[in-house]
């Protein structure tokens, strides 16, 4: 039964309260440590910021130098993840999972990566973690093609969430680093009143309702945006600001009845459908269509099984109502995917911080210190002369603009005296040079120590020294590496979050038989491949490449990035080579070395060896390198050697054919005799007694001598 407009307002009424509620709970407990991330980005990134608050009232007329260290540090972090790429790995996870089908889901989400601009939607997420203490990602499904009105199919979209510290919550029972075990989620966005209008499709259905707030707190200007109405409720979150209005899309988890109808061929072939509760009517049309379709080839039902799954349900919300109910989205879990640079829980609340954080106090003091010492410096070599004004009347620009135009020499005016005669000057006193204070060297010099010690950026461990070896090189860069080793491995586990969202999405948005899907393999190269190719193995029908079968385990790699790795593979192949004597082994080595290998003009002699890997059998062709292989070996001529081995084989062939058929005449002629001398016996066996003892009379007398004992035998059985 279809939901009536009263009902369907009714529910999406309980629907915006239950959102604005859990959402004070949830902003509450995060608001001043959001505060302090977007804060720590600021100092980073926004120059003047590190003056921000009261150190900047304090040096408003003075020098305010920005000597910034804590972005040197923090870049390296960035530059050390950006050279080992962290990417997503599908393994089967039990016995019927093949390795085949993994190896293609790797593919495929590399593919809709590339292809959505995944690495921009990281690389926002790592830096604002590392710098602030919180980045979010998330994925969304969209049509392959939006301009074509009868293109259905859809693709997996990886999309950035810029300042994701104040426009990502997750409910505040959620515990875990991933946030699987969130109930619901939230992303803010603020819109202009244009940009609310553009979004919305409307003026704003609440404009009266604000217009009336407007008029109770004094302000009397008119705008065409939704407002929250902050007197007759009482949130937290200021949903309205004078020039903004914040609207979000609000996640739920719900829990949905399942129905699962299980359908066998004859051949014992298992299909099965399922039905949600409370399913729209162009749900149960689809399921009632494949149910037809099964049973007219021939398949049964045989069972049926109620369950519950879980369902992600998405509305957009602003602070008056729900502006849209968009539905269930695909997939089981909620698509944010956040990343905390460093996370603990302390108290029940949960505390998050960057790189910038621990060296805040002390940067801001190096600025201090280097500000007074350049405003000392810079006051050091003048020495002001102290004079009344009718000493320097009428000279002032003279001795303004010295320092410009460095006068040979400069005026003043005689003082007069009482008795009206001028005074000469025993000598015009000066302010003293700023002493600089001993303290203060010492000071900047053991701040600027701290700073390197809270980053971790030890210049010396940072210099390459000439006539090293690559492996010494290689050890101070792990040594390096472990200083932000917690940083990348916290993003190991946003990477496997992210790609269990996406293997959710794909079981259900990657379905159709046969469909060409764009994959990327591990070294970066495109190919085509098709979805649910069907095949018939044992009298079944089995579909590869089908991400709604089997079951994987989800893991993140992390590691150099695949250039990084090539060459470590090429140094230790060449190492490899001294100490291998057997010459087939050192063509081997040498293929996967040239395999491995990076440069200008090599791709023909990387084809070689290619091609000897493969007629070795240690590389499995593509599609198109076996068709060229296939067409080779049919067209290849055989050598003067190979005809003489041929035609020697092609003799001895007819030799042995001329063998078995002599043999079997052989044996034709046997039979045949057997047959006449079977013949012959029976007529014998047929004649009188006297006969036979009259033929017997005729015969030589050593053949008479002979014969008794065949005649004894043989009378018996003529008899």
């Amino acid at each position: 039964m279809a939901e009536t407009n009263a009902a369907r307002d009714a529910r999406l009424e309980k629907v915006h309260e239950r959102a604005l509620e859990r959402f004070d709970r949830a902003y509450e407990a995060q608001r001043e440590i959001r505060l302090q991330c977007t804060q720590d980005r600021r100092f980073v990134f926004v120059p003047g910021a590190q003056y921000d608050g009261d150190l900047g009232d304090q040096f408003e007329n003075r020098p305010k130098f920005e000597i910034n260290k804590v972005h040197q540090a923090v870049a390296r972090t960035f530059s050390e993840y950006r050279n080992n790429r962290i990417t997503v790995d599908f393994r089967p996870a039990d016995e019927e999972t093949s390795d085949e089908t993994a190896d293609f889901l790797d593919g495929l989400y590399r593919g809709d990566e590339r292809d959505s601009g995944g690495q921009e939607a990281y690389d926002t997420a790592f830096d604002e973690g590392v710098a602030g203490g919180m980045g979010a990602w998330r994925l969304k499904s969209c049509y392959e093609d939006e301009e074509d009105e009868d293109d259905e199919r859809q693709r997996i979209q990886l999309v950035p969430i810029p300042d994701a510290d104040q426009s990502v919550f997750f409910d505040a029972d959620a515990k875990r680093y991933d946030k699987a075990d969130a109930k619901c989620a939230w992303v803010i966005t603020g819109l202009t009143d244009d940009a609310y209008e553009a979004e919305c499709g409307e003026e704003g259905a609440a404009a009266v309702e604000r217009d009336a707030y407007m008029e109770r707190v004094g302000q009397r200007e008119k705008t065409k945006i939704a407002s929250f109405d902050r007197v007759t409720r009482t949130g937290i979150f200021d949903w309205f600001q004078p020039d903004l209005t914040y609207i979000a899309e609000y996640y739920e988890v719900e829990m949905v009845g399942r129905t699962v109808y299980t359908y066998t061929s004859p051949t014992g072939e298992e299909q099965k459908l399922r039905l949600d509760k409370g399913a729209d009517t162009e749900a149960k049309e689809a399921f009632e269509q494949q149910r037809r379709d099964l049973e007219a080839q021939g398949f049964e039902l045989t069972r049926t099984k109620k369950t519950q799954t879980r369902k992600v349900h998405k509305y957009i919300i602003d602070g008056n109502r729900v502006l849209e109910d968009c539905g269930y989205i695909a997939g089981r879990h909620i698509p944010i995917v956040p990343f905390y640079g460093k996370r603990q829980i302390v108290d029940g609340i949960e505390h998050i911080s960057g790189k910038t954080r621990r060296a805040i106090d002390a940067q801001r003091l190096y600025n201090m210190l280097v500000s007074m010492l350049a405003e000392i410096a810079a006051d050091s070599n003048k020495e002001k002369p102290i004079l009344t004004p009718q000493q320097i009347a009428g000279h002032e620009q003279m001795w303004a603009r010295d320092n410009v135009d460095r006068y040979a020499y400069l005026l003043v005016n005689a003082v007069i005296g009482v008795d009206g005669n001028p005074i000469l000057p025993a000598g015009i006193p000066y302010t003293k040079t700023p002493a600089l204070p001993p303290a203060l060297v010492g000071l900047i010099q053991l701040v600027g120590a701290d700073l390197k010690e809270l980053q971790g950026a030890d210049g010396e461990q940072q210099e390459v020294v000439s006539n090293i070896s690559a492996k010494a090189v290689e050890l101070i860069q792990n040594r390096l590496d472990m200083q932000d080793f917690i940083y990348i491995d916290n993003f190991k586990q946003s990477m496997r979050r992210s790609g269990e969202i996406w293997l959710s999405m794909a079981r259900e948005l990657y379905d159709e038989d046969d469909r060409p899907m764009p994959v990327v393999n591990m070294d970066g190269t495109d190919e085509i491949k098709r979805l649910r190719q069907a095949s018939v193995v044992d009298e079944k029908t089995v579909y590869s490449n089908d991400p709604g079968a089997g079951k994987f385990r989800v893991t993140a790699d992390v590691g150099p990035s695949f250039t990084t790795r090539r060459d470590g593979t090429v140094r230790a192949v060449t190492g490899m080579l001294q100490f291998v004597q057997d010459p087939a082994d050192q063509a081997v080595l040498t293929a996967a070395a040239m395999k491995n290998l990076e440069g200008e003009g090599l791709e023909p002699v990387k084809k070689h060896f290619r091609q000897k890997m493969l007629a070795l059998g240690l590389e499995k062709p593509t599609d198109e390198e076996k068709a060229e292989i296939d067409a080779a070996k049919q067209n290849q001529q055989p050598d003067a050697q190979q005809q003489f081995l041929l035609a020697e084989a092609q003799k001895s062939l007819a030799l042995a054919d001329k063998a078995r058929a002599d043999t079997a005449a052989a044996l034709a002629k046997v039979k045949e005799l057997e047959a006449s001398a079977a013949e012959k016996l029976a007529k014998v066996a047929g004649l009188p007694i006297e006969q036979l003892l009259a033929l017997v009379d005729r015969l030589p007398d050593n053949a008479a001598q002979e014969q008794p004992a065949a005649g004894a035998q043989t009378a018996p059985a003529a008899a």
